[in-house]
């Protein structure tokens, strides 16, 4: 089955659906981005700081579907802001995955503290866009203050933001304020999990009594029922699996549709705690990260 897409502020589609790679490893990324694209997915997120861009482009290579047909995204490490540094780091991720284009690129944090770099890694990737290097450029975890600087800068909207966005974190004035830019909501952690930087064990919406009532109604695993409910909010998702059963189970949402009392009963979950840090205390020092040649 065909999957939805999402028709961006450039005009460029998106898949609804994605896979996500973050964590995975080198074997793990190259089997489940072949995995994924066997059963219909048609876009793949990584990162620079994932350190697995070049499993994500062997995979594409490895699979039988053709590059055209992909959506690959990938994200500029804040180590690379700058407008040359950003430059650079866009080249270093193309030659990693093997690509002559790309199709969207996103700044991965927005860099409160040093926004003037960001905005110059925005201008950056806005030249990259005018050349046709690629064709969507978007954001990760930025407010819509910061959104709208960026397009004040440039000229040119995020066509996404991705955000962390779960049932215990669901962000539906964000979401709804990205929505009137223009701008698609994009859900890291769909599913939400432990955080490595919160460790708060509460958050599990897999183990919710409300999720697991749901799951029983329609049939449907809980993971099923947490991606519906993304996709009927109108966001785009991009659930991490290296696991072929499970990387098929997630996109198989398209044969049911939840009632509006049940979206509903999901949007009251929401306890505004996120499992990941505050974008505003993003930093390279913070995650002690730094990509290099």
């Amino acid at each position: 089955m065909k999957h939805p897409v999402f028709k961006l502020n450039n005009g460029v589609e998106l898949p609804a659906l994605g896979l996500g790679v973050f964590r995975s490893g080198e074997e793990g990324t190259v089997e489940a981005v072949k995995a994924a694209l066997s059963v219909g997915y048609r876009m793949i997120d990584t990162a620079a700081a994932y350190g697995n861009e070049a499993y994500v482009g062997q995979g594409l290579r490895e699979s039988d579907v053709p590059r055209e047909e992909v959506v690959i995204q990938t994200k500029l490490w804040m180590s690379d802001y700058g407008f040359d540094k950003a430059l650079h780091g866009f080249d270093r991720s193309m030659k990693t995955l093997g690509l002559e284009t790309l199709d969207v690129y996103l700044l991965h944090w927005p860099q409160p503290k040093l926004f003037d770099l960001t905005i110059e890694s925005w201008k950056a990737l806005s030249r990259l866009l005018k050349e046709g290097r690629i064709r969507a450029i978007g954001v990760c975890n930025a407010s819509v203050d910061q959104m709208k600087k960026l397009t004040d800068a440039t000229g040119i909207t995020p066509v996404l933001n991705q955000i962390e966005m779960h049932p215990y974190f669901s962000q539906a004035a964000l979401r709804e304020a990205i929505r009137e830019m223009g701008v698609v909501p994009q859900a890291w952690s769909p599913l939400g999990g432990v955080s490595s930087y919160s460790g708060d064990g509460s958050l599990i919406p897999l183990k919710d009594e409300v999720l697991i009532g749901l799951s029983g109604k329609y049939n449907k695993t809980v993971a099923q029922i947490i991606l519906r409910w993304h996709l009927q909010n109108g966001v785009s998702i991009i659930p991490k699996s290296v696991t072929p059963g499970r990387i098929r189970e997630n996109a198989d949402l398209f044969d049911f549709e939840l009632e509006a009392g049940d979206i509903a009963a999901i949007d009251a979950l929401d306890r505004g705690q996120r499992a990941g840090i505050d974008p505003q205390v993003a930093s390279v020092q913070y995650f002690g990260r730094v990509i290099e040649d």
